[in-house]
Order: structure tokens, then sequence, then C-alpha cells
């Protein structure tokens, strides 16, 4: 074999590719140990110059964490508590609303009663036909108010009473005194004289539109009765307006 082949040799050198993985994971890894251990030495050195103690630093890390769950859990609490609360609250109105209405509901039922007994006992009401005072409620449009003529006998045998009804309402317009007849002022009125026909009480009721610029002072009532033996009534109201109808002739 000549010098030349002897001075140039070919070295064939087997490289493993997963081999080279490992080494750079290797080196990676030792990077974070070198990299964690710097992190720990230098905490460790911070609570050294701080004087603080790395024991106790982590325990009241711990009792911190635990503070603030414990204080979750307490307003968690305190808003379930402010809601029952808060229901109760509601419960408790309601019950009051129903008991002022049973209230309410029993006092009408009442003075029904008494409407009734007066006119089945005699002495309780003026013996024979009579009128009571007239009732006017609100209405949601202005100068719009619900009416209502209860005409009643009292009797110790009440036959049938027929007669008529006239009413109108009396105030001021333009400086002036006016009357209207109720026929004028309320849709519900047929007739200029109402028909009477009963014989323990008849409830005459409706609506009145009052004319614009009129301010109403009072109502005069007039019934004739026809029979069973005729009487006349004359009656004059001043104009007051109440909350609600009463349980009066219903």
């Amino acid at each position: 074999m000549s010098s030349g082949s002897e001075r140039y040799r070919t070295v064939v050198r087997r490289y493993h590719v997963r081999h080279h993985q490992f080494v750079v994971l290797g080196l990676a890894l030792a990077a974070s140990l070198v990299l964690l251990a710097g992190f720990l030495l230098g905490r460790q050195a911070a609570f050294s110059g701080s004087g603080i103690d790395p024991v106790k630093y982590r325990e009241q890390g711990r009792a911190m964490r635990a503070a603030l769950a414990e204080n979750a859990e307490l307003n968690r609490q305190v808003g379930v508590l402010a809601a029952r609360h808060e229901v109760d609250r509601a419960a408790l109105e309601l019950v009051r609303q129903e008991l002022a209405e049973q209230k309410e509901l029993i006092a009408g039922l009442e003075e029904g009663v008494r409407f009734y007994r007066s006119l089945m006992t005699p002495g309780e009401i003026a013996q024979g036909f009579s009128l009571r005072a007239i009732e006017l409620v609100p209405r949601d449009e202005p100068g719009r108010y619900g009416f209502r003529i209860v005409a009643q006998q009292e009797a110790r045998k009440h036959s049938t009473l027929q007669g008529e009804l006239y009413a109108e309402i009396t105030g001021q317009e333009a400086g002036k005194v006016r009357s209207y007849p109720l026929f004028d002022l309320s849709p519900d009125i047929e007739h200029r004289l109402l028909p009477l026909r009963f014989r323990y009480f008849q409830s005459i009721e409706g609506d009145l539109v009052l004319p614009e610029g009129f301010e109403p002072q009072a109502i005069s009532v007039v019934a004739t009765v026809k029979a069973p033996r005729k009487a006349e009534v004359r009656e004059q109201y001043p104009w007051q307006v109440q909350e609600r109808f009463t349980h009066v002739g219903k």
C-alpha cells in the first residue's frame, strides 16, 4: 500500500439522533435546576436578610388563604341570610296587607248586615220610604265620578213600592249658580225621571262627568212615591267624595 493511502484514513462514526436529544434535555434540566436553586437560595437570602423565618412565612401564607376562604364563606352566608330576611319581610308585609283587607271586608259585611237589619227591624230607620246619603267616588279620568243613590223603605209589611226619582247637581260655573240634571251628566241614566220599583230597597248606580269649569257643591234628589200610598221625599246632599263605595245597597 502506498504512503498516500496510509496518510489519509477514512473514519466512520455512528451518530445517534436520540442520544443528541437526551443530551439537550439533560442540559435543559440542569439549567432549570440551577435556576430553581438560585431562586431558592435568593429567597432564603432575602428571608435571612429580612429576619423572616421561611417556615413561619409558609404557615402565615396558609393561614391567610384559610382566612380568605373563611371570609368568602361568611360573605356567602350573610348573603343567604339577607335574602331570607328580605323574603320574610315581604311575606310579613303580604300577611299584613291580607289582614288589613280582611278587616276591611269584615267591616263592610257588618255594615251591609246592619243595613239589611234596618230594613227588616221596625224602628231602625224612618218609618216608610226614605233615601240614604248619596255616595260619590272618584274615577281615573279627571272630572269623572261614580255615584250611588239608595232608596229604601221600612215597614212591617213590605209591599212593592212604585214611584220615580229625579236628581240634579248644583254648583258654580263662570261665577254663577248652575244646575245640571243627572240625566245630562251620566251616560248610565236613560231617563230624566228614574223609575222606582222595589220591596226593600233599590240602588241606582253609574258614572257622571262634570262639565269643564263647573264646580259642584250639592246634589238634590226628589223621590215621588205613587204606590202603595203617595209620598214625596226631598233631600239635598253636599258634594262629598269618598274613597270607595260602602257595602250598603249591594
